[in-house]
């Protein structure tokens, strides 16, 4: 498939996806050509039924997206089917593949990680070690895959604007109460939970499945055209000076390393603030 994703074919219809981008899983440029010829052949392919997206790394599901990835490799990846920015063309099209996708999240997912997330049917998370959020107020941009608008969805407006606004970071009981996922599972039990779900879609009719799914998506994604008005609005605020300097301040600090700023970085990005128990994040 490519060198970050690798897929594999546990049975007939179903499919693993295995995301693995050293040093912590940061989507790139690369990243969304691969995902973007994995979407044309789960749209293409007569068998597949489900695909199940995993980390290779416990720690990170997919971080973010490469803040200091080459703009302009970006801006020339062609667009796809849709006509939209090639990131929110793969959205799109996986949110609307006539297979059955689920997100087995185990670290973190924020960001465009978070956005990818939520383009899966389905998400299951590690109870132990899944942290999901929207952390792009916190440096001042707006996010790009407008997670708000499949966010306002699912969990509704109030709770919706908690987690954009709020540019924290959820463990998963607490994205599971929300409903940002739908289940936070025991780590240990996580694998095997999934695998089973995912051999007894496979084990249906493709056709019963597809047509099924596509009732669900007429009412509850959102429209097509949402979505690149909001990535316009992130490219206009992360051009901003107070952006750029915070988005400095945290690659100072080790964010797209393997620091602590990664693995805790909603408490970075509101550095000093005190959390609901009165105690300093």
């Amino acid at each position: 498939m490519g060198n970050q994703i690798v897929v594999t074919y546990p049975t007939r219809g179903y499919w693993r996806a295995e995301f693995s981008n050293p040093p912590i899983n940061l989507i790139d440029p690369d990243t969304i050509e691969e995902l973007s010829r994995l979407v044309s052949r789960l749209e293409n392919d007569p068998d597949v039924r489900v695909i199940v997206f995993e980390s290779g790394d416990p720690d990170f599901f997919m971080a973010h997206y490469d803040v200091l990835a080459d703009k302009a490799r970006t801006a020339a990846i062609e667009r796809g089917p849709t006509g939209m920015h090639p990131w929110l063309d793969f959205l799109v099209r996986l949110s609307r593949a006539p297979v059955v996708s689920i997100a087995s999240i185990r670290g973190r997912a924020r960001g465009a990680g978070s956005e990818f997330a939520l383009a899966c049917d389905i998400r299951f998370a590690s109870a132990e070690k899944a942290i999901l959020g929207q952390f792009e107020v916190g440096v001042g941009a707006v996010p790009g895959g407008n997670p708000m608008a499949r966010l306002a969805g699912l969990l509704g407006r109030g709770r919706a604007l908690e987690i954009v606004l709020g540019a924290d970071d959820f463990p998963a009981e607490l994205a599971e109460r929300y409903g940002y996922v739908n289940r936070a599972l025991p780590d240990a039990d996580l694998d095997i939970f999934v695998d089973r779900f995912a051999r007894r879609i496979a084990s249906f009719e493709k056709a019963a499945l597809a047509e099924t799914k596509r009732f669900v998506d007429d009412v509850s994604l959102p429209g097509d055209a949402l979505f690149p008005p909001a990535l316009d609005q992130f490219f206009s605020s992360v051009a901003r000076a107070g952006t750029k300097a915070r988005m400095a301040k945290l690659l100072e600090g080790g964010l797209q390393s393997r620091s602590d700023v990664e693995l805790n970085l909603g408490r970075h990005v509101a550095p000093g603030i005190q959390d609901s128990t009165g105690n300093e994040q």
